[in-house]
């Protein structure tokens, strides 16, 4: 049982304890979690499984990110912004994802809303509530759920018409996104050893 400090993983070196209860936890953390992640379609695709991970655990999104993948065109703004009422019912239907009406209806609605902004409104939005770097979370206890920035980007999003973006969302969003670095202080991602 960790007392919330890095501990060693498969290889022995430290990670983030929540990193170390699956394999493919341990890879997500070692790739991806916490790199910057740029492009209006790969954000989009970032803050709508964050919608669907509400009330979740990741590791099930994270299984399933293949099949959200297939299901929602790549997460590509254009083409899930053209979906018809026929994909909203495929959708509904596919067990390949969560088949929540509200995180669906939201990720169609919002892919609607992208579609009408300008190339790269979405990166530069939520890129523009990237905090100033702060130190380095020792145990998991200081790591936050939500944040100032992330309150105000959760604003940002909704004014704009956006849904499912509360500032807990936004706050994991910033976080797998690689706005905050909230790997903790002695963990080995922190250290660029990977």
């Amino acid at each position: 049982m960790s007392d919330g400090t890095a501990v060693a993983g498969p290889d022995g070196r430290p990670r983030c304890p929540w990193a170390l209860s699956t394999a493919d936890y341990v890879t997500y953390h070692d790739e991806e979690w916490g790199r910057p992640v740029h492009g209006d379609d790969a954000l989009f695709e970032r803050l709508s499984l964050e919608a669907f991970q509400s009330g979740l655990s990741w590791i099930t999104i994270l299984r399933r990110r293949p099949g959200f993948r297939t299901a929602f065109a790549d997460f590509r703004i254009e083409k899930v912004a053209a979906f018809t009422d026929e994909d909203r019912e495929r959708l509904l239907a596919d067990p390949g994802i969560i088949r929540n009406r509200a995180k669906i209806d939201a990720t169609l609605a919002n892919a609607r809303v992208l579609a009408d902004w300008a190339e790269g409104d979405l990166d530069t939005l939520i890129w523009s509530h990237a905090p100033d770097p702060r130190p380095a979370p020792k145990t998991l206890a200081d790591v936050p759920a939500i944040t100032p920035e992330s309150t105000a980007l959760s604003k940002a999003l909704k004014k704009r018409g956006l849904r499912f973006v509360g500032p807990t969302t936004a706050y994991a969003l910033m976080q797998a996104c690689g706005l905050v670095d909230d790997h903790l202080e002695t963990c080995v991602a922190r250290s660029g050893a990977l």
